[in-house]
């Protein structure tokens, strides 16, 4: 018999009764990194298979995932991060978004930190973007069930296949050196609207489509105004402070 290294409760089998953690912890080899990078990343769920699910059948996926089922998918808010950094490389790789984006400006303003901020850090700037997208999406579906949060979750997943989309396309645009981020842009957009349409699976289904595509341009509109709008007024306060 020996006490539980977690919580010190008596284990007379191979898992503490009390918190689960193992009597006799393994010890750390490549095959323990292996396992937990797979687990942290949900990679034995199928990230493959995630992907496959979210392009034919995303409203139907989602839903599932809210109400059901939450281990057939990979986490949405690491699938949102992966996805993010995964087309974060990829274009810094290829340099494919010097063409289209052109932070101008004091790189000692606000502002401009901002910018940088929001370029270099997709993941996290993509879910604050889903936030205000959720926000139109709870107004414009005001009648539906769903919460703030799983509505969120719902974005997490959407906008993570778009960043996988953009890491598609700018691979192609590196190697041929053909510009397509307004093709990858104008296809993840009718994804969007089409995914978020299925998730909210009642009602009349122009309307339904109608009200996803501009509750999505809406809140990134919202997102872009606000940000620039914070940077913009913190540098007039030091300006004239």
């Amino acid at each position: 018999m020996v006490n539980c290294g977690n919580c010190n409760t008596e284990v007379i089998y191979k898992y503490c009764p009390e918190c689960g953690q193992p009597a006799k912890l393994k010890r750390i080899d490549g095959h323990y990194i292996q396992h937990e990078l797979l687990h942290v990343l949900h990679f034995e769920k199928g990230i493959l298979y995630t992907i496959k699910e979210l392009l034919l059948r995303p409203g139907k996926n989602v839903r599932s995932f809210i109400a059901e089922n939450r281990s057939r998918l990979v986490k949405p808010i690491i699938f949102i991060i992966i996805s993010s950094l995964l087309y974060t490389i990829i274009s810094h790789f290829f340099h494919t978004e010097e063409g289209y984006i052109n932070i101008k400006g004091d790189k000692d303003s606000v502002t401009y930190s901002i910018n940088s901020w929001v370029q270099n850090h997709y993941g996290y700037s993509n879910i604050i973007m889903g936030i205000f997208i959720v926000f139109w999406l709870k107004l414009f579906f005001r009648k539906s069930t769903y919460n703030f949060y799983e509505i969120l979750i719902l974005l997490c997943f959407v906008i993570g296949i778009g960043m996988l989309m953009f890491t598609v396309f700018a691979i192609i645009e590196g190697v041929t050196h053909h510009k397509l981020m307004a093709v990858s842009s104008g296809i993840y957009i009718i994804y969007a609207t089409w995914a978020i349409g299925q998730f909210f699976n009642s009602g009349n289904t122009f309307v339904r489509y109608t009200k996803a595509f501009i509750a999505y341009l809406l809140g990134m509109v919202s997102f872009t105004v606000i940000t620039l709008g914070i940077g913009i007024a913190a540098d007039l306060y030091y300006l004239y402070n």
